[in-house]
């Protein structure tokens, strides 16, 4: 509760803690800066005694390149002394350091440093001053230097032999005070958010977990986010739109155009046939249902692109049944190839999202059409189709977003065919321009959130809620039977199709060299195995951390969500469901530029993959959490509290067991995605940690078809076994299991 009072001492509490950080803050640089200065003044003294006895020019060229291994980050500048004019001349050392001291030769300080060296003085000089970083790539870019004026003496040890203009970063620029001054920063807005929390919540407990979930959120989404934007509009440190300019050119216009081609084709097509397999399953009296769902779920759980891999086995320029069997010259790479593998591999993605809304449906509103003596087709296409447009609509979003943001296949498949995912690639990986590759996958992101608001405004206009008193255990079945028949005559040969693609996987493990010598051997799997085994160990352990940790933190910002009323609380909702909409490849280098430096320096880690895991597979737990809330009564959570339970004890004995098979699945769709993500991952990989699913990319590219095939399978495997269990983890439900009648 808000008083005049609590505001008083909050604010007084805040102050004073905050001027102690400022006194902290100044007197922890001042000292270090001191310190460091001193070290760095006795460094350059030490390194002027080493110069050669005697002037020779290559011998000093040489000696004066090794100031930076002497001092980290220093270039010098050396000059003789020149009796008969009695003046210091330049003589070697960098081009960066020979253009300050031309620029600033006749300032007072570099008079008097020059007069203070003859007398065999040193001379750090006061001032700092900027410099000019493309004359020598040892010079940090946009970095202000500090300057000292060392002596050589000559051989008597009375005399001055020359003297060492050396250049070195700025200490206050260093990245010691910039760590520093986060941390003290970072400390005084906890120290204030606790205040706040204990002085102003009556719940402090949940005041700390929104507290908690903000702080995630801001650095693992809104950060990176705002890092790369950042990036954008930044060209050799200064504010610029050039970067921008690039990106709309002719050029990258193309390749969002052939990106936007793609995935309106992909998402259309996959979601007619996902209604297809989902009409089927759900709402006729088809018997194999669970061999059906299983089949068609399988491309979700093996690598975005082995399906790829597959169809240049059978299909490509030396294709089994191209080549070898029909003698064809003809090729799959391009649009029409690269449409062809991203349905079969997407359209699972349309089915379990439409296959989820045809089962809600209430069937005694189809039940009364057919009473008033409408046809099956009439009361499908006014009644069915019309209550499943919020499914049809979302799965084509889903289908068409996962579209934009793949990479892999387009880089095995498309040929000459461009889509903006694959510049970006390369734009960072090939060229190490990061602000273009932002620039491009923000590019990217815009008909991703367009979409997402047509789609969101075009459920709005109207209601799609079937109201009953009971639900239905009993649907009524809409197909005549050679409807039925055909549907799955289709139905069947699309699963054969996709059991066709991942036998040839398997079979491209026991082939020596595919293409050329179809000859039976194991030597795959030995090879495969010894050079994947640490990929299979890291993919596997890092996929492990990461999918607990997300399932917690998915069920418990659910519970807040859901329960819980708080300032902010649709901000935070929105944070952490963006990622859902997010370019892989945008995320991945969000995260090379937020993590790549002081005070959070995650890049090259193991940390910064789970955190990547756990970040992008939050939006779908966090759905999946507030879809099972909404099922459960608060009072029995009510009921806990009354009994003295706190929020933590509540969630950990009342929600979590009520959600328990929304927070299983959640887990192991985490794992499965983490196994096999490849679009953010492949930015943040390093030579300790690798990723299975980039090992296999990168055979496949280098056309090593036998060892990709062996890593693929071994992966379709672990992620089978996880499958398996959590179908013992997570029964079915069957109250929610409906009989078909037909009339």
């Amino acid at each position: 509760m808000l008083s005049k009072k609590k505001i008083i001492q909050f604010l007084v509490a805040s102050i004073i803690f905050v001027i102690a950080v400022i006194w902290l803050y100044n007197q922890l640089s001042t000292n270090f800066m001191t310190y460091a200065e001193n070290r760095d003044f006795k460094e350059m003294t030490l390194f002027a005694r080493t110069a050669p006895d005697e002037f020779e020019q290559t011998e000093y060229d040489s000696w004066i390149r090794t100031v930076g291994d002497a001092i980290p980050g220093a270039v010098a500048l050396y000059h003789l002394y020149d009796d008969a004019s009695g003046k210091f001349i330049p003589v070697t050392g960098s081009p960066a350091a020979l253009a300050l001291w031309e620029s600033n030769r006749n300032k007072p300080e570099f008079v008097r440093a020059e007069e203070s060296v003859y007398y065999l003085e040193p001379l750090m000089l006061t001032q700092t001053y900027s410099v000019d970083a493309s004359l020598d790539p040892g010079v940090l870019s946009g970095s202000r230097v500090r300057v000292a004026f060392i002596p050589v003496e000559d051989e008597s040890g009375f005399g001055t032999e020359g003297a060492v203009m050396i250049m070195i970063p700025d200490v206050a620029s260093s990245g010691y005070l910039s760590l520093l001054r986060t941390l003290l920063i970072g400390f005084a807005v906890i120290f204030v958010g606790i205040m706040f929390v204990l002085m102003f919540t009556r719940d402090p407990v949940t005041g700390f977990m929104v507290l908690g979930l903000f702080a995630i959120v801001f650095i693992f989404i809104a950060f990176p986010l705002l890092e790369a934007i950042r990036l954008s509009f930044t060209r050799d440190g200064h504010f610029s739109w050039q970067t921008w300019k690039d990106t709309l050119s002719p050029t990258y216009l193309v390749a969002l155009w052939g990106s936007l081609r793609l995935g309106f084709l992909t998402a259309t097509i996959s979601t007619v046939l996902g209604y297809l397999f989902a009409f089927l399953v759900e709402r006729t009296s088809f018997k194999k249902k669970k061999l059906m769902t299983t089949l068609a779920t399988m491309p979700v759980i093996s690598p975005p692109f082995s399906l790829s891999l597959s169809i240049i086995l059978l299909f490509g320029n030396n294709g089994l049944i191209s080549r070898q069997i029909l003698h064809l010259n003809t090729s799959m790479y391009g649009l029409g190839g690269l449409t062809l593998v991203e349905v079969i591999g997407m359209f699972p993605i349309a089915f379990l999202t439409i296959s989820g809304v045809l089962r809600q449906i209430d069937s005694t509103v189809e039940d009364a059409s057919l009473d008033l003596q409408a046809t099956r087709f009439q009361t499908f296409r006014s009644i069915t189709l019309p209550l499943s447009v919020p499914g049809i609509l979302s799965a084509w979003l889903l289908v068409f977003t996962n579209s934009l943001a793949d990479f892999a296949n387009p880089l095995l498949l498309a040929g000459d065919y461009r889509v903006l995912s694959t510049e970006a690639y390369m734009l960072v990986t090939g060229r190490s321009n990061l602000g273009a590759g932002a620039a491009l996958s923000f590019l990217l992101l815009m008909p991703t959130l367009s979409a997402f608001l047509i789609q969101r405004f075009w459920v709005s206009r109207k209601s799609y809620v079937t109201v009953t008193g009971k639900p239905s255990t009993v649907l009524t079945e809409l197909t005549a039977p050679a409807v039925r028949k055909t549907l799955t005559v289709i139905a069947w040969s699309v699963l054969g199709f996709i059991a066709a693609l991942y036998l040839t996987i398997v079979a491209g493990c026991f082939v020596r060299n595919w293409g050329i010598d179809y000859s039976f051997t194991l030597d795959n799997w030995g090879e495969a195995l010894r050079r994947g085994w640490t990929s299979i160990r890291n993919t596997v352990m890092l996929a492990s951390i990461a999918t607990p940790i997300a399932g917690l933190l998915a069920m418990m910002a659910a519970m807040l969500i859901v329960r819980k009323k708080f300032p902010f609380k649709r901000i935070l909702e929105m944070l952490i469901m963006s990622p859902y909409a997010i370019p892989g490849t945008l995320i991945g280098i969000s995260y090379i530029l937020a993590f790549n430096k002081p005070p959070i320096l995650l890049v090259g880690t193991g940390a910064i993959i789970v955190i990547n895991y756990v970040i992008r597979e939050l939006p779908v737990g966090l759905e999946n959490g507030i879809t099972a809330l909404h099922q459960i009564d608060p009072a029995i959570e009510e009921a806990a509290a009354d009994l003295g339970a706190d929020v933590t004890t509540v969630f950990r004995t009342v929600v979590l067991p009520l959600v328990r098979p929304a927070f299983i699945s959640s887990m192991s769709y985490t794992f499965v995605r983490s196994m096999t993500a490849v679009s953010a991952i492949i930015f943040l990989i390093s030579a300790r940690w690798n990723h299975l699913t980039v090992l296999i990319f990168n055979f496949s590219e280098n056309l090593r078809f036998g060892l990709a095939s062996v890593l693929s399978t071994v992966l379709i495997v672990i992620v089978l076994g996880v499958f398996a269990l959590m179908q013992v983890l997570v029964k079915d439900d069957k109250l929610m299991q409906k009989s078909i009648s037909t009339r």
